[in-house]
C-alpha cells in the first residue's frame, strides 16, 4: 500500500460509496483499548472493595477524556482523512497522547492525580488543533469552521491545564463546566457551515467503539476467572456466572446493532449531536459492565467483601442503561425503532427486580435472570422482524 506524501485536506464527500474505517483509524482504536482496560479495572477494584460509588466520580472523568478523544478524532477523520504523511503523523502523536493518559488513570483513581491524564489529553487535542489549523489553510470552504474548532479546542485545553492546579475539592464543578464547554465547541464551531462527515461511516466507528467496549468486558470477565480460580479452583458459581456474563455480553452486541444508525443519521444530520453526545453514557454503561461482571464472578467463587445487592446492582444498572439509551438514541433517527419501546421497558424493569430476589436466588440467579432478559429481548425482536417480514410479502394476509 502506498501513500502519498501530501494530499490536500478538503472536505470528503458525504455520499462517498463503500466508505468504511481506514487501517489507520483500527490502529489508533488500539491505544484506547488500552486507557479504557485501564480505567475497567480501577473501577473493578473499587467494587471488589466496597468503594464503587466513591470513585464513580473519577471513573465518569476520566472516562469523558477517553471518548471525547476518541470522538473529535472520529468525526475530523470522517470530513478530513487524507491518509497522507502528515495526517498519519499527528495520528501517531494523538496516539501516544492516548497511552500516556492511559499510563495516568490509576494514579487519578487512588490520589486524585489527573497530572498524566491531562499532559496525556493535551498532547491529544494539541495535534488535533494543529489538523483543523491544516483544514483551515487547505479548505477555503471549510475555513470559518476550521478556525472555531482549532481556536474552541485550545481555549477549553487551556483551562485543563488550569484545572490541574486547582484544590482537589473544587475540581469536580469546574469539571462540569469544562464539559459544558467542550460539547459547547462543535456546536458553536459548526455555525458557519457543517463539516462533510459521512453517516455511514459514522455509524460504523460507533460500532467499532463498541465492540471495543463490549471485548474489554469480556477481558475483565475472563480477569475475574481467572483470579477466583487461582485462589478457590473451580465451582459451579463460578461456571454460572461466568457463562451468564458472556451470553449477556453477546447479547447486548447483538441488540446493538439490531438498531441501524446509518441511514437515519443520513436523513437526520441535524440530530447527529443528540446521537454522538448520547453514545458517551452507552460506552460508560458497558464499560461500567465489565467492571460489575469482573466483580461477580469473584464473588460467586468466595465470600467478598461487598454485599451481593451491590454487585448484583453493578450488574443490573449498566445493562438497564444500556437498553434504554438503545431506544432513546435511535428513536429520534428512524421512523420506527426495531426493539419496540414496550419490550424494552419491559426489560429494562425486570432487570432492576432481579436484584429484590436476592434473598431467594441468589449472586448466581439473579446474573443468569439478567442474561436470560437481555437474550429474551433478542429473541422476542427476532420473531417481531420475521412477522413483520411475512406480512409484506406479496399476496400476504394481515
Amino acid at each position: 500500500m502506498s501513500t502519498a506524501f501530501r494530499i490536500p485536506m478538503s472536505g470528503r464527500s458525504t455520499d462517498e460509496r463503500h466508505r468504511v474505517s481506514s487501517p489507520l483509524e483500527l490502529l489508533f482504536d488500539l491505544t484506547f483499548v488500552v486507557a479504557i482496560a485501564q480505567v475497567a479495572a480501577q473501577l473493578a477494584h473499587a467494587a471488589e472493595q466496597g468503594h464503587a460509588l466513591d470513585k464513580l466520580g473519577p471513573y465518569l472523568m476520566v472516562f469523558f477524556a477517553i471518548w471525547w478523544a476518541w470522538m473529535n478524532f472520529t468525526w475530523f477523520a470522517s470530513a478530513y482523512d487524507t491518509d497522507d504523511v502528515p495526517y498519519r503523523l499527528m495520528t501517531l502523536l494523538q496516539m501516544g497522547g492516548v497511552l500516556v493518559l492511559a499510563a495516568g488513570v490509576p494514579a487519578a483513581f487512588e490520589s486524585s492525580d489527573f497530572t498524566a491524564i491531562i499532559v496525556g489529553y493535551l498532547i491529544m487535542r494539541l495535534a488535533l488543533v494543529g489538523q483543523w489549523v491544516r483544514a483551515a489553510v487547505e479548505h477555503p470552504d471549510g475555513r470559518a469552521t476550521a478556525v472555531r474548532y482549532a481556536c474552541g479546542i485550545a481555549a477549553v485545553q487551556v483551562l485543563w491545564v488550569a484545572w490541574g492546579f486547582l484544590p482537589v475539592g473544587v475540581r469536580p464543578w469546574l469539571f462540569l463546566l469544562g464539559v459544558v464547554l467542550e460539547l459547547a465547541v462543535p456546536l458553536w464551531a459548526e455555525r458557519p457551515g457543517t463539516t462533510s462527515w459521512h453517516p455511514h461511516h459514522i455509524a460504523e466507528r460507533y460500532g467499532l467503539f463498541t465492540i471495543i467496549v463490549l471485548g474489554e468486558s469480556v477481558s475483565a470477565s475472563a480477569i475475574g476467572v481467572q483470579k477466583a480460580l487461582a485462589a478457590h479452583g473451580v465451582s459451579a458459581a463460578l461456571v454460572a456466572i461466568a457463562v451468564a456474563g458472556l451470553v449477556l455480553l453477546f447479547a447486548l452486541w447483538w441488540l446493538y446493532f439490531l438498531e441501524p444508525a446509518a441511514e437515519g443519521l443520513a436523513e437526520n444530520r441535524e440530530k447527529s449531536f443528540f446521537w454522538g453526545y448520547g453514545h458517551y453514557f452507552v460506552f460508560a454503561a458497558l464499560a461500567a459492565l465489565g467492571a460489575g461482571l469482573e466483580v461477580a464472578v469473584q464473588a460467586g467463587a468466595e465470600h467478598a467483601e461487598v454485599s451481593d445487592a451491590a454487585v448484583e446492582y453493578a450488574v443490573a444498572i449498566p445493562v438497564a442503561a444500556f437498553l434504554l439509551l438503545l431506544y432513546v438514541l435511535h428513536a429520534p433517527l428512524v421512523p420506527e425503532v426495531v426493539i419496540r419501546p414496550l419490550k424494552t421497558a419491559a426489560a429494562i424493569v425486570l432487570v432492576l427486580a432481579l436484584p429484590l430476589a436476592s434473598p431467594v436466588i441468589g449472586l448466581v440467579g439473579v446474573t443468569i435472570g439478567i442474561a436470560v432478559v437481555a437474550a429474551a429481548l433478542v429473541a422476542a425482536t427476532l420473531l417481531d422482524r420475521s412477522i413483520a417480514a411475512r406480512r409484506a410479502q406479496p399476496g400476504a394476509t394481515a
